[in-house]
């Protein structure tokens, strides 16, 4: 695999003209062993930081809820930078064109805890921005631009290279294990964030080059021992392994229920459209809630949304717990452009509502299947291959918020797996609301650029970021925006709201934080 398979992760960052979106496959090698020390710039005349944002997603319910914020739509516009954390040496390089920082910031104890691109672990004062230790690993990703980044439970950080696991005091980076023998050959690599609890570190690689696709699994929280392994292609790939290549597995963070199961949203299988054309096949567990026991492994139930997919439509985001009609359910979405809500317990679909741009081929992949329809590049793909939903989505008080990336591409030749964008195509996104019990849209507002902050709900605001480098809050209620912040470099990473303040990780590419006067870089901004 080469870095091609980028649009399987996170966007990168600084893609904001047309011509900038095709294939950007560049080398990496590992730094050394050490590297200039990070630098904090301080405020004065902001309030110190305090709070917590303790899970990737803000809770185990992937809801992502500033639960206890002071942060509402009557004090937003007095938000100010208390503290910017800057990257520096190679930590700050600009991996994959991607910048150099891609995952969620968790805040436990008053700690922000944060990993680069090149995984190293920073471990940051929230009320002073100043470093308290690292963990330097300076090994990067392979494929695209993670997300990854890192769990915090028991008094331990939990997180990953690219072929590793590891587990470190929180209070002072030591390692409390590692374990590099997680993955066999063809299995891929780990980008994600993973998630941590009941004892269980939970995790996946992005993608496999074998013929099992992706791999989810659960480590022994104390040891780092495996305990299960879940293939993500279980069944006859014909095309995808033609081809030499594999996917379907998880890069953002999975679902812990209370039931005790695990859900993981799992990615596309990166075969061509000739493929989908010549060998269709439904490639289960491809483009999927995985529903799994948390303690086995075993297979529960699965939904599987995008059955022979060619057009890069993960169902990656994040699922989250919720009850619709007082059943037990999960929410779920992905770059289709479609969120769904599905029973809990079965993965029977409850209803399924499509968000941002679409041309009206949705079903194709599935009429391909059933040889219902001839296709012939080029071929028009809308959503495209980044999305729909890229970032994850929020959930509170009986609405869902997502949002989406309206960018058309377009498929040239049967061989191709991946997708271009057209010269003149306009970059846009929006922000919708959803009700909880039906799918319908309650409001839906256009943005100007791809939002990536991941929608996050703050009392009455829901608050994202653009890629472009500005901090928005939406009012919940009409989706106005009242509240817009330039931030001191392009983002591509969510966002954690914790107490008074909003943790921004603004990791643009090398060129753009210099143009903008500052180095990629972890920002704090309160209010009083």
């Amino acid at each position: 695999m080469t870095e091609s398979l980028f649009s399987h992760r996170r966007i990168y960052s600084g893609l904001v003209a047309a011509s900038a979106l095709g294939l950007l496959a560049t080398g990496c090698s590992a730094a050394s062993s050490s590297q200039p020390a990070p630098v904090t710039s301080t405020f004065a005349d902001a309030a110190a930081a305090s709070g917590s944002w303790p899970y990737p997603n803000g809770d185990l319910a992937n809801t992502r809820v500033a639960t206890g914020s002071t942060i509402t739509a009557a004090n937003v516009s007095q938000l100010k930078e208390a503290w910017a954390f800057k990257l520096t040496g190679q930590g700050a390089a600009n991996l994959h064109g991607a910048g150099s920082l891609a995952a969620n910031p968790v805040v436990a104890d008053g700690v922000v805890y944060m990993q680069d691109l090149y995984s190293n672990v920073y471990a940051i004062s929230l009320a002073t921005g100043k470093l308290k230790w690292e963990y330097q690993v300076d090994t990067p990703v392979k494929t695209g631009p993670g997300p990854n980044g890192v769990a915090v439970a028991d008094g331990r950080v939990y997180g990953q290279t690219a072929t590793a696991a590891f587990a470190l005091n929180a209070a002072t980076g030591k390692p409390a294990w590692t374990d590099s023998s997680l993955l066999s050959s063809g299995e891929g690599t780990f980008e994600m964030q993973p998630q941590v609890s009941g004892g269980r570190v939970y995790l996946s690689t992005a993608y496999g080059s074998g013929s099992g696709g992706g791999v989810l699994m659960a480590l022994n929280a104390s040891n780092g021992a495996l305990l299960w392994k879940f293939n993500t292609l279980t069944g006859p790939a014909p095309g995808v392994q033609a081809l030499g290549l594999g996917a379907g597995g998880a890069w953002e963070t999975p679902l812990v229920g209370g039931d005790g199961t695990v859900t993981f949203g799992t990615g596309n299988p990166y075969q061509s459209l000739g493929s989908a054309i010549s060998q269709p096949a439904r490639l289960l567990y491809t483009n999927s809630e995985v529903n799994l026991d948390a303690a086995t492994g075993k297979l529960r139930w699965y939904y599987q949304a995008v059955p022979n997919d060619f057009k890069d439509w993960d169902m990656q985001a994040s699922p989250i717990a919720a009850t619709v009609g007082g059943v037990p359910a999960i929410i779920g979405g992905g770059k289709m452009g479609d969120v769904y809500a599905m029973n809990a317990q079965t993965g029977a679909l409850l209803w399924k509502t499509p968000v941002g741009e679409h041309n009206g081929h949705d079903d194709d992949s599935l009429l391909l299947l059933e040889h219902k329809i001839t296709l012939k590049p080029p071929y028009v793909i809308a959503p495209g291959s980044y999305g729909g939903i890229l970032a994850n989505m929020a959930l509170a008080d009986g609405t869902v918020y997502a949002e989406t990336i309206n960018l058309p591409l377009t498929i040239s030749s049967l061989q191709s797996v991946t997708a271009d964008a057209s010269a003149g195509v306009g970059v846009s996104g929006e922000v919708e609301a959803l009700s909880l019990a039906t799918g319908k849209v309650e409001w839906a507002t256009k943005v100007a650029s791809f939002p990536l902050g991941a929608a996050t709900v703050v009392n009455n605001l829901v608050v994202t970021t653009l890629l472009t480098g500005e901090l928005i809050a939406l009012n919940r209620s009409t989706g106005a925006i009242v509240y817009q912040q330039k931030l001191p470099a392009e983002t591509n990473a969510p966002i954690a709201v914790a107490g008074n303040a909003v943790i921004v990780a603004a990791g643009a590419p090398d060129k753009t934080a210099t143009a903008r006067g500052g180095l990629p870089q972890v920002v704090a901004y309160t209010v009083p």
